[in-house]
């Protein structure tokens, strides 16, 4: 049972969002099998925009508009599911602790296994009832008491997920209905090298050189209305293949993480001395110099091995960046197999334009593995 403390602390009659000596939350059971072939898109489908909204309208009641991220790798998915851990039900459980009762998540879009989020959305009903009298309602959590409280759940929860915005929202504002765009981003590494210890489950390594030039081209083809039947995945429920590609682009960018060489540091702090720390604010001397044994030890040490003994090799980093209102099943990753292999020059641009007028999967090159996908943001018109 939660401490007095908490109790006090999120009692409906406090405002605070800390949170002392939290209880333990129950992990959900994983389940060590292979995954089933469940169908939750990694893209938006659009099969229930038609569909009537339903509107709360229990006066007692506040809607909240959360935005939240998540790294993908542990989650069978987002959408909540019986046995097996979702980022939809990490959320319901982290709200289940805040407010004292369960409460329905509505997402904006739906990720597959592995997919990460910058930025997904979703609104939630929270009805505030006094845990002291109880039937008594109050005036609604603020926002940043909502955040807070869920975030202080969700890092008992394993921490890979974590709300990063909430707003109140009115009761008859939907989440995925009134989403107006989605913006999809897709992480690409080339180079030979293995992939880093802090990249891997982050993004798809490609040991081929890429031609930046060859993937734009394949862009412009792909870019606009189009049947992107050859772009669907099998299982998808979209009424129809037509779809509008507001942007389809590649960009180079650093690869990350990002650590300054010497030559970046030595600029970004001009030194004539060679100190390790040096402070002249106070007016006391305390630089800490290195000594000469040391600094003779160092020395021999490159001129043997050289500068660059124990650096890694940077990889080349692409982010494909795909902006729609809604897309297919499997659209955004079938799509990035297509640039990659045309960046490979497995393909050419004509080969893309004969894959999108198949208007067959079959047509199309490998899909790019969900590891390396990202949610980046959905956008609103806020009310």
């Amino acid at each position: 049972m939660p401490s007095e403390e908490v109790k006090k602390r999120f009692s409906i009659e406090s405002e605070s969002s800390s949170i002392e000596n939290p209880p333990k939350i129950t992990k959900t059971v994983e389940v060590e099998e292979e995954e089933e072939d469940i169908q939750f898109s990694d893209e938006e489908e659009e099969e229930e925009l038609q569909k009537p909204q339903i509107i709360n309208n229990n006066p007692r009641m506040q809607r909240y508009l959360v935005a939240f991220e998540y790294h993908g790798g542990k989650f069978f998915g987002s959408q909540q599911q019986a046995v097996r851990r979702t980022v939809i039900g990490a959320l319901q459980e982290a709200f289940r602790r805040f407010v004292g009762q369960p409460v329905k998540i509505i997402s904006s879009s739906r990720t597959d296994a592995g997919v990460h989020a910058l930025s997904n959305v979703c609104h939630v009903d929270v009805e505030r009832i006094s845990k002291r009298r109880p039937g008594e309602v109050l005036p609604p959590y603020e926002p940043e008491v909502v955040r807070n409280a869920v975030n202080h759940y969700l890092l008992k929860y394993e921490g890979d997920v974590a709300v990063v915005d909430v707003r109140c929202i009115p009761a008859d504002f939907h989440a995925r209905h009134r989403a107006l765009e989605r913006t999809y981003f897709y992480r690409i590494l080339s180079g030979p090298e293995p992939l880093s210890t802090f990249e891997r489950g982050r993004a798809w390594h490609v040991e081929e050189e890429l031609d930046i030039v060859a993937i734009q081209k394949a862009c412009r083809v792909l870019v606009g209305d189009h049947d992107f039947s050859s772009f669907r995945g099998t299982g998808c429920q979209a009424k129809s293949p037509i779809k509008t590609l507001t942007e389809l682009s590649v960009t180079e960018v650093a690869s990350t993480p990002y650590f300054p060489s010497k030559v970046e540091r030595d600029q970004a702090n001009p030194m004539e001395q060679d100190p390790i720390v040096s402070s002249s604010t106070s007016g006391i001397d305390v630089t800490c110099k290195v000594p000469a044994s040391i600094k003779d030890k160092l020395g021999g040490f490159d001129a043997v091995f050289g500068e660059e003994f124990g650096r890694r090799k940077v990889h080349r980093c692409y982010v494909i960046t795909a902006r729609a209102r809604s897309f297919l099943y499997h659209q955004v990753r079938l799509l990035v197999g297509v640039l990659k292999a045309a960046g490979t020059g497995e393909i050419t641009t004509s080969d893309v334009e004969r894959i999108l007028n198949a208007k067959t999967v079959t047509a199309t090159s490998a899909m790019a593995p969900a590891h390396g996908l990202y949610l980046g943001r959905v956008k609103y018109k806020l009310p």
